[in-house]
């Protein structure tokens, strides 16, 4: 599944072909891709908004996490 933004006719026109002419990669098509891939994919440098902080806002405003509930608190106390 995607989560795609709809704001206007043409991108669910395009979003509703997508859904209707889908198929599926076979297991060799697959295969192909994943070896084509597979050397940049594990690095991950091609996507520091998973691979690091930069791009997490919360990393960077602990605050908006608030506190712990009690609970949670007691079962990580010595």
């Amino acid at each position: 599944m995607a989560i795609c933004g709809i704001d206007s006719i043409k991108i669910l026109d395009q979003a509703l072909k997508a859904a209707k002419t889908f198929k599926p990669f076979s297991a060799a098509q697959l295969n192909m891709l994943l070896a084509r891939t597979e050397k940049a994919a594990m690095k991950g440098k091609l996507e520091p908004f998973k691979t690091s902080s930069v791009y997490d806002s919360t990393a960077s405003n602990p605050e908006w996490l608030g506190e712990e509930p009690q609970e949670l608190q007691a079962l990580t106390e010595p």
